[in-house]
């Protein structure tokens, strides 16, 4: 059965060797929403190639508050889960899906070999380190140099919708932040007319 990968930007271009490879050692998985991937600090077995859904990433201190380090999206590889694949050490992030998901899983051996035949396939993986890399530097800088308020708000706006229907604790694991505090500020929000707060949703003005 012909593997569904035109998400993936390597699709066209990965060599035909690669593709009857991918063909013979991924197995095809589908996850229901809210169910967790992999732990922080788990030693992964095998990469998830995702095709369909979104895989929230997220770093967790003492397992009380977590913070959300980036969303895995269709056509993406996770750099987290790669790197503890092959190099056999703890995962830096935990992983949980965010929707019902759908991929490919390979064991480690098998990206390792991938890697080593196919050039296209490990361009990928070194554009998705330089990805992620760029994301982790910009959540740092908006942590250290940006008021909640402001990191809020442009939060909010990314979703691209008016009503946004989420938690407020929600909100907190994304920005790194305590419910408390994120509903306190959604108030100030509020009084400044940037956003009209509804029983389980927030709407943005």
């Amino acid at each position: 059965m012909p593997l569904n990968l035109q998400n993936f930007p390597f699709e066209s271009s990965l060599e035909k060797e690669a593709l009857s490879f991918l063909e013979k050692h991924a197995k095809a998985i589908a996850i229901p929403k809210n169910n967790i991937l992999f732990y922080q600090g788990d030693v992964c077995e095998s990469v998830l190639l995702l095709t369909k859904g979104e895989v929230r990433l997220y770093i967790q201190d003492k397992g009380v508050e977590s913070i959300d380090l980036y969303t895995l999206k269709s056509g993406e590889q996770c750099i987290v889960n790669t790197a503890s694949s092959i190099s056999n050490t703890n995962a830096i992030a935990s992983a949980q899906s965010i929707s019902d998901i759908e991929g490919y899983l390979l064991d480690s051996q098998s990206i390792k070999q991938l890697s080593a035949l196919s050039p296209v396939y490990q361009s990928y993986i070194f554009s998705l380190y330089t990805i992620r890399m760029a994301d982790l530097a910009m959540l740092i800088n908006d942590i250290k140099f940006k008021k909640l308020d402001v990191r809020l708000l442009e939060w909010l706006h990314k979703h691209g919708e008016k009503n946004i229907k989420i938690t407020h604790e929600e909100i907190a694991n994304s920005l790194g932040s305590s419910r408390v505090v994120i509903s306190r500020t959604l108030k100030e929000l509020e009084k400044k007319t940037k956003v009209i707060l509804h029983r389980g949703s927030i709407e943005v003005l």
